[in-house]
């Protein structure tokens, strides 16, 4: 059959790539202690558990503030260079964009060991701040792929005819340009709050004694009886990550149909 064979490589290469997904919430309304099958009954004791750790509250409440700022932050600096980027010829453009999204491509623990060195050589004490800027530089090379895409679907036309009616470089940003990308303003904010409360490896080296989500986790690994926990508390995780990325390719098609142009398919 023709391409059979192609469909049989994407077909297990989806089952290797999301069975532990999969297997996450099988354990998590496991009854037992014990990651293995097979399963001993269905509970919930294991979610009942997690919300009652206290500490586990306190890393969520610094994975939320750090979240929910690099991704205002990351999505405001995405704005300024996706508008630059898309409208506006300067010298070494080509370059200065490419070291903008440099560490879309640089190991995460590169980036984290500089950012560690920087900041200790400055005597800047380690605390939610520092995690904050580190996800701010993550979080910004996806944020300006997102709003270029938004940016250059732009009928220019429109632009040119508020300034035809009166209408200053301002109030034409505030009234005309950013309605028409406001989807792709929303989807970046939920793609990059999503990175940032995921991230590990800049947090672990940024966050100082003040813990995010995955610090917590990976901390409690150490602890066998604490297993289930983490298999409930990762299970929340992945719903809520996929109700924001559903939620963010909702506000990027949505744009897209607003504008007219073509879907080429995702965020980046």
């Amino acid at each position: 059959m023709k391409g059979g064979g192609f469909r049989i490589y994407a077909l297990a290469y989806l089952l290797f790539l999301y069975a532990p997904i999969i297997l996450l919430p099988l354990f998590a309304f496991n009854e037992g202690t014990v990651i293995a099958f097979p399963l001993t009954g269905f509970s919930t004791k294991w979610f009942v558990q997690a919300a009652n750790q206290p500490t586990l509250w306190q890393a969520v409440k610094n994975s939320l503030i750090i979240a929910g700022s690099a991704s205002v932050l990351s999505t405001v600096l995405g704005i300024f260079a996706a508008r630059a980027s898309t409208r506006y010829q300067f010298p070494g453009k080509a370059g200065l964009m490419g070291l903008i999204m440099l560490p879309l491509v640089l190991p995460e623990i590169i980036v984290a060991v500089s950012l560690l060195v920087v900041l200790l050589g400055l005597g800047i004490n380690l605390t939610i701040f520092t995690v904050i800027l580190g996800h701010v530089l993550i979080c910004t090379p996806f944020t300006i792929a997102i709003l270029s895409s938004a940016f250059q679907s732009l009928d220019r036309s429109l632009e040119e005819a508020a300034y035809d009616l009166g209408e200053t470089a301002v109030s034409t940003f505030r009234l005309i340009i950013l309605p028409l990308v406001m989807p792709g303003i929303i989807s970046s904010l939920l793609i990059s709050f999503t990175i940032s409360l995921d991230e590990f490896i800049i947090a672990f080296f940024l966050a100082g004694t003040e813990p995010t989500l995955p610090i917590y986790i990976f901390s409690q690994f150490r602890f066998p009886q604490a297993v289930p926990v983490i298999m409930a508390l990762g299970t929340v995780l992945v719903a809520c990550s996929i109700v924001l990325l559903a939620t963010a390719e909702y506000f990027r098609r949505r744009g897209l149909a607003r504008s007219g142009a073509k879907d080429t398919g995702g965020f980046l």
